[in-house]
């Protein structure tokens, strides 16, 4: 599927310049959409033209490291802390006060970061197939289950190794992790070669695992404050990395959430299920 018809354009944010895509009226509420890995702004075209149709004004960016932003070297570059404010940077370029946000995988962890640490900027938090770092290292201690389904993370710390299997054979190793995670049919072979075109940017796999690399470093014992806005998470229960459980452990930091769970969808929600889900986000976010 092409992506929806997008204004395209790099906003600098101090050290980085983000690539983002805008769609929607320039007067809707303002809604920042964050890819997780290992997407890019590609993974909302099934998103973007329904919630722009409905009114929301779109804000899509390529995450640092990925697509066609910036990719700074070192694994401190993407802590946590760095890549919430870049989503607080993106929205004082775009002039939004306040906005909403919606994040899948990667980027559900970055929208619940930001959600509790700018709770006077996030007006509604919208996470698809993503946990609040917060629980992750608590929710391990207690579940081995889950242990096993993220050995893949484990192998990501290593250096150079993993770049190399994922990127030999023209990104082979990414092409079938997706297709392998997500029911057949969800990602064609046009869809897998675009993804790859970004893939193949020099140091863009490095700058990807990065994320992994930073996260493993983040302080075990570190609480962030309780998510304030209202949110909605949306969870489909066939997801072989994530278990369900650490979406219900997600809204114990959510002093205002609910989660709706898409029963055959699996990590790839918003692929699988992209009705439910926009029917869902537009709902929500329109409130």
């Amino acid at each position: 599927m092409p992506d929806p018809e997008l204004r395209h354009r790099h906003v600098p944010l101090g050290p980085v310049r983000l690539h983002v895509a805008e769609a929607g009226p320039a007067d809707g509420p303002a809604t920042i959409l964050l890819h997780g890995f290992p997407e890019s702004r590609r993974g909302w075209r099934r998103q973007i033209g329904p919630l722009a149709e409905s009114g929301l004004r779109l804000v899509v960016p390529d995450q640092r490291g990925y697509g066609l932003s910036d990719r700074p070297r070192g694994i401190e570059a993407y802590h946590l802390d760095r890549l919430a404010a870049d989503v607080i940077a993106l929205a004082d370029a775009c002039n939004f006060e306040k906005f909403r946000l919606v994040g899948h995988d990667w980027g559900a962890l970055v929208a619940f970061w930001t959600a509790s640490f700018y709770p006077e900027r996030v007006e509604r938090l919208a996470a698809l197939n993503g946990f609040h770092p917060g629980v992750f290292g608590p929710y391990l201690l207690r579940h081995p289950g889950q242990v096993l389904r993220s050995t893949y993370a484990g192998l990501f710390q290593l250096p150079l190794v993993p770049e190399r299997l994922l990127t030999a054979r023209d990104c082979l190793g990414l092409r079938e992790m997706l297709r392998r995670s997500a029911r057949p049919g969800t990602f064609s072979q046009a869809d897998l070669d675009r993804y790859a075109e970004d893939w193949r940017r020099p140091g863009a796999v490095t700058a990807m695992l990065d994320w992994y690399r930073a996260l493993a470093r983040l302080p075990r014992d570190q609480t962030p404050p309780r998510v304030a806005a209202p949110t909605l998470i949306l969870w489909g229960r066939r997801d072989p990395a994530l278990q369900p459980g650490l979406a219900e452990a997600s809204l114990a930091l959510c002093e205002r959430g609910r989660v709706k769970w898409i029963p055959d969808a699996t990590h790839w929600v918003q692929h699988e299920a992209a009705d439910a889900v926009n029917a869902a986000l537009i709902d929500f976010l329109r409130a």
